[in-house]
């Protein structure tokens, strides 16, 4: 697959190169409002503040076309436990990495380019569990000057799905913890890499941790998938209308696997562990009634041999149709391979192809 980067986690680290915040940028560049019509947005992103918006959600981006030989980006992060990449011409292998710092700070992202036309994406790797960043203003250093934005892919793709989807622990080692914030990157997840094999624009709709009827914490998905703000369980509502996806994939049920008998009193039944899978595929209908949805699971143990999970899924899936024959349903089964932890790189590489394939199963992509 040309697009899937075939790099070992560890070869892909020390690519990474950690921008440090300047502090004069004001001072010496062209200063390109968060408003301007040449940025390209791609994501839930809250305009409330057309000056700053704001991005939470995992694999939110931002694109401009420029000239100029150095430019700065200035960001307003919440908590300070955000990382950003910095890609320069879809270059997609070389990433500057941002290790943001609470707060307003101006972070020089490329210097010494050639001369000629370039493109900047900006791509959040963490969550909203991570915090939401304002975007105030990009500089273009030396001279440089802003060129119209550009054409973003008619193709569309968006997963609702927990830190699978999220890319949690996937840049780390295959015998290291799963938790650094460094290693969390949803630009490096199956769902991110699927959609640039198909050149299709992504979202991202995942939070770590969250299940359709039990959550490690006090939400679920029915809670948050409907959300502008990804920043915990809160009263934001996104308009669908804004943007439809061709496809819809669903990759949840992994941690109500784990929790649902250690959390809900009384234990759901089979019953009604289909019904609540039925139930959100009917919220997810509802807003894309034309939309390809793709019932998937894995690849953790939720899908490992005996369990029941995939069953479940399927016969929601099943009764769905017969209750809705006009809707475009299909699963995916991502396989679990024993590996006990979340999925590196090279297991989002395996499942971006399966998932790839499904597509292409369905759409002429």
């Amino acid at each position: 697959m040309k697009l899937l980067q075939r790099l070992s986690a560890s070869a892909l680290l020390l690519l990474l190169t950690l921008s440090m915040p300047v502090w004069a940028a004001e001072a010496e560049g062209l200063k390109i409002e968060a408003d301007n019509p040449a940025l390209h947005y791609s994501g839930r992103v809250d305009f409330s503040d057309p000056k700053a918006p704001r991005m939470s959600w995992p694999a939110t981006r931002v694109d401009l076309r420029f000239t100029g030989s150095r430019v700065a980006i200035t960001l307003n992060d919440e908590l300070g436990k955000n990382f950003y990449s910095v890609f320069l011409n879809e270059n997609w292998v070389q990433p500057r990495v941002l290790e943001l710092m609470r707060g307003s700070h101006t972070y020089l992202v490329a210097s010494n380019l050639p001369e000629g036309e370039h493109q900047l994406t900006l791509f959040k790797r963490t969550e909203g569990e991570e915090g939401a960043t304002a975007l105030e203003a990009i500089y273009l250093l030396e001279g440089g000057e802003v060129l119209p934005p550009p054409i973003m892919p008619a193709r569309r793709i968006e997963i609702y799905g927990d830190s699978i989807t999220s890319g949690m622990g996937n840049m780390a080692d295959l015998v290291d913890v799963d938790d650094r914030l460094s290693d969390k990157n949803s630009f490096l997840a199956y769902g991110a890499m699927a959609a640039r094999e198909l050149d299709a624009e992504y979202r991202s709709i995942s939070q770590s941790g969250i299940g359709i009827m039990v959550s490690w914490f006090d939400f679920t998905m029915p809670d948050f998938f409907d959300q502008l703000s990804a920043v915990g369980d809160n009263d934001s509502q996104w308009d669908f209308s804004q943007w439809t996806p061709q496809v819809v994939v669903i990759n949840l049920f992994q941690n109500d696997s784990w929790l649902v008998e250690k959390r809900l009193h009384p234990v759901p039944d089979e019953e009604a562990r289909i019904q609540a899978y039925i139930d959100f595929l009917g919220e997810i209908y509802q807003r894309y009634p034309e939309t390809l949805i793709i019932a998937a699971l894995g690849s953790m143990d939720a899908t490992q041999r005996g369990s029941p999970w995939p069953w479940y899924i399927e016969q929601a899936v099943e009764r769905f149709t017969q209750a809705h024959p006009e809707a475009q349903l299909d699963t995916l089964f991502f396989p679990y391979e024993g590996y006990g932890r979340h999925p590196r790189v090279v297991h989002h590489e395996a499942n971006a192809e399966l998932l790839v394939k499904k597509i292409r199963e369905h759409l002429p992509w």
